[in-house]
Formats: C-alpha cells, structure tokens, sequence
C-alpha cells in the first residue's frame, strides 16, 4: 500500500472517533521515532535542508545546536529553530 493508497483509505474510510484517535496516536508516535532518529544523525556543523513554512521553499543551513526539541540551523539570512522531524540531513557532493 503506498501512501496515497493510505490517504484515500482514511479520507473515504467509515471511520468512528476511537478509530480516527488510534490513527493519530500511531502517526504521533510515528514522527517522534522519525525525530529521535533524525537528531541521533545530526552534528553541529551539518548542512541540512526543510520545507519553509513562511516561505513555502525549502530552505537550507547549518546545524548550529541539536537540542531536545528543536534544532537551531542557521541559514543565509536568519536563524531557525527547526523541529528534528521536518529536516533533512544534505548530503556533501563528490
């Protein structure tokens, strides 16, 4: 089942809110192992990228802090505290 397959099913599915809540529990869970993962494999000097919500681009920077919540990147023009979850680590070109 891919993930449109996924977003169809719950979208038309015949859901009751017991079922709906232990979907969202699970996607819950599902984005803090993403994030404990994500900032186990982040160094302070790391070039990573994220979805710019104000800008709808995404942006790239520099991991400056990996804190408990957030990860401070800092980009061309500002600072950014990122939660772990929305980053992706870039990786150096040969």
């Amino acid at each position: 089942m891919n993930i449109e397959e996924i977003e169809a099913a719950i979208i038309s599915g015949d859901f009751n809110a017991s079922d709906l809540s232990l979907i969202t529990n699970a996607l819950n869970v599902a984005r803090a192992i993403l994030a404990q993962k994500t900032k186990g494999a982040l160094r302070i000097g790391d070039v990573v990228s994220f979805k710019n919500p104000r800008l709808g681009a995404i942006t790239s920077g520099i991991v400056e802090k990996v804190a408990v919540k957030f990860v401070n990147v800092r980009s061309e023009s500002m600072l950014w505290k990122v939660p772990a979850s929305m980053l992706t680590k870039v990786e150096a070109s040969a």
